[in-house]
């Protein structure tokens, strides 16, 4: 297991002719922020130190690059795609097609400080 990225699994999902429905979480996430980016766009580029992320893809493709002490790692995640990043992970995503997705944070960026848990690499 890659001690940057661990994939994760919906608490629960449904889905009949009517339709789907994912429950990602019922606790332990403090933000979420839905985000959309077409394919060609780079975002990211930085770390967190104080929180893990959590990413949902909820349609299109992202190629991600991690580092982390030296290590690199590519991986690409899809539509369905529920996901990890730990602390200390820089990560910048390559958006290959238009892409939809929530991100949860477990403490949330804006710390009781005002700064902000945000660190270029």
């Amino acid at each position: 297991m890659s001690e940057m990225i661990e994939f994760i699994k919906p608490d629960f999902t449904f889905e009949d002719d009517r339709g789907a429905l994912a429950q990602l979480c019922r606790e332990g996430w403090r933000q979420v922020n839905v985000t959309s980016s077409r394919a060609g766009v780079v975002r990211g580029g930085h770390y967190h130190k104080n929180n893990k992320e959590a990413f949902y893809i909820v349609d299109g493709e992202i190629e991600i690059h991690l580092s982390k002490d030296g290590k690199e790692e590519n991986v690409t995640v899809k539509k369905g795609d529920f996901f990890i990043l730990r602390p200390y992970a820089v990560h910048s995503f390559t958006f290959t097609k238009d892409t939809l997705m929530i991100a949860l944070y477990d403490k949330g960026v804006e710390e009781a400080n005002g700064q902000k848990d945000i660190y270029t690499a």
